[in-house]
């Protein structure tokens, strides 16, 4: 492994140290010390490649979000009528309720720091955005709107509940939203 400013994976050691440790102890537990320690890089490469905390975070949230935006491309870039796209948003619901903690608790301390501080509002609305260009594609733009707020609230209720709801019942809720008037299975 490279060693000093000529290491190129250097940054991005520390951005995942920051999100494993946000997702593990959350925002209030995080200092430069905790990340470079868990990243394995000198504390100096902290100022070094970051102006700050609020520096660290932007940069952190950023990646996790450019992660969740590639997980409803992985679900949505390949369906071609309206039946399947509706089929990969029940998929994508579940594939998000069922897997990596992390992730769930990473939305959530990102929400969070979006609630208080208005300034962190500018990731979660580019966040959206995209989500919101994948829908689009099998979408309107009113539809994807609201499919998107369904989404989240649907992972959350599947993730936090002791009885998740089943699949049927994802896709009968996207259903009355994608396609209203239509039988719902």
């Amino acid at each position: 492994m490279a060693t000093g400013h000529t290491d190129p994976q250097r940054r991005a050691r520390i951005l995942d140290a920051a999100l494993d440790l946000i997702a593990e102890e959350g925002i209030g537990h995080l200092s430069h010390r905790k990340i470079a320690a868990r990243a394995g890089v000198p504390l100096g490469s902290m100022t070094y490649h970051f102006s700050g905390m609020d520096d660290v975070l932007r940069a952190a949230f950023g990646r996790f979000t450019d992660h969740i935006v590639a997980v409803f491309d992985a679900h949505l870039s390949a369906p071609a009528e309206p039946g399947q796209a509706r089929q990969a948003v029940a998929d994508l619901v579940h594939a998000l309720s069922e897997g990596d903690a992390r992730d769930l608790v990473l939305a959530q301390e990102l929400y969070t720091l979006a609630a208080r501080r208005p300034d962190y509002r500018e990731l979660t609305d580019e966040w959206m955005r995209h989500s919101r260009i994948h829908l689009e594609k099998h979408f309107d733009r009113d539809t994807a709107r609201q499919l998107d707020a369904l989404i989240e609230g649907l992972t959350l209720h599947r993730a936090l509940s002791r009885q998740p709801h089943d699949r049927s019942l994802t896709l009968e809720a996207i259903t009355r939203i994608t396609a209203p008037g239509e039988p719902s299975r």
